[in-house]
Formats: structure tokens, sequence, C-alpha cells
């Protein structure tokens, strides 16, 4: 399927190498967004959480300490870097490098908190991150045997056919699985029960413009 008639018009491009960056209305749109996200994570000191105490009238403050506070913030920024990285990149399997990022990140942003359900639910989705990576690269390797380059590109030059379509299904589930949406959601839930946003909004909205954006790389791929 053709770039523009997704992205709208094509704005230019960046070549980088062997790596071509192109830059359409839609495609710019995600980027900013997530980087304008990502400076206000930079930005941004934790929140405090309150509990109630089961059993009693009083109330127990859950804070980050400070360690904790440097870490977590580094790898949200790595974490919103690689999903602008996502939005605007022209070739397939750096596509699949940067959902895979995310995916290792987002677990090491709730690995240091001490709470044994939300590591409990890090390791879940850590299963899930790693078994998905089996179609998502074997995917991108596919569509490289069936039409001789990963560049989307030339790829929205191209015809689909059975074997690509086949390829960009594979794409679609090692995506699904690293994001950890629906039906994987529930492998992640008790991750957000943590204290620590605005951090933990990177995952949510990384999950999110991943997903957009897979959408529209599997259109061109496939169609």
């Amino acid at each position: 399927m053709d770039i523009a008639s997704l992205g709208g018009e094509l704005l230019g491009q960046i070549p980088l190498g062997d790596i071509v960056l192109y830059l359409t209305p839609f495609n710019l749109f995600m980027f900013a967004a997530v980087l304008i996200f990502t400076l206000l994570i930079a930005i941004s000191r934790t929140e405090t959480q309150v509990e109630t105490e089961f059993g009693t009238l009083g109330n127990r403050r859950v804070e980050v300490d400070r360690a904790e506070f440097r870490i977590r913030r580094f790898l949200a920024v790595v974490c919103g870097l690689a999903t602008a990285g996502a939005m605007i990149t022209g070739d397939l399997f750096n596509f699949t490098l940067f959902v895979t990022l995310i995916g290792i990140v987002n677990i090491g942003i709730v690995a240091a908190v001490r709470q044994v359900e939300v590591l409990d639910a890090a390791f879940q989705y850590g299963l899930i991150a790693m078994m998905a990576s089996l179609p998502l690269f074997g995917g991108a390797a596919l569509v490289l045997g069936s039409s001789g380059t990963l560049s989307l590109l030339e790829l929205s030059r191209m015809g689909g056919n059975p074997m690509m379509i086949f390829a960009t299904l594979l794409i679609l589930m090692g995506v699904v699985g690293e994001t950890g949406v629906a039906p994987f959601y529930a492998t992640k839930a008790e991750m957000f029960r943590t204290p620590g946003s605005p951090f933990i909004l990177i995952i949510h909205l990384s999950s999110l413009l991943v997903i957009v954006r897979a959408i529209e790389v599997l259109l061109i791929a496939g169609l």
C-alpha cells in the first residue's frame, strides 16, 4: 500500500547509511507527541502514593527513593526515545528492534519496585515479551526472504503475496506480545499498581503508539 495514502504526503527522507527515515504528517505528529511527553518525564518528579492500611484507620505513604527515581527516569526516557524512533523509521528490521527495546525497558521501569505482585507481573510480562520476539523477528525475516528488502519505501511499491501476508501476521503477533496489549494485558496489569507516575504512563503511551504505527507498517508491507 502506498505510504501517502496512509500517512499523508511524503515530506522528506533522512538517509542514515542503509537506514532511511521518512517523514509524513502522520509520523511527524506521533514523533513530536512522544518527544514532548518524554521531555515532560525527564523534568518531572515522581508521585507519592497514600495507601490505606487494612484493619486500621491509618494511611501509609509510599515513596520512591532517590536511587530508584534516577534509574526509572532514565529507563522511561529510553522508552520514549525508542518509541519516537519506531514512529519514523523506514526500515522494518529497525522497527522490530525498537519494539523489542520498548518491551525490555518497560520491564526495567518497574523492576526496582519492592512489591511482590508488581515483580510477579513484570516477570510474566517478560516471559510473554521473550516468546513474542520469535514471531516478531521471524516475520521480518520472511518479509526479507519474500521481497528481498526491508525498506518500507521499497515495500510500498511492491504488491502483496500470501507469504508477505503471513509474515505481517507474525509481526503483528510479535508486536502484540511485546507491547502487552489484549489479550496479553492481563500479564502486566499489576505492574501499574506501583508508585512512579509519570514513569508508568510511558508504558501506556508506548503501547498505544506502537500498535498504531505497527498497523501502518503492516499495511505497507502486506498490501
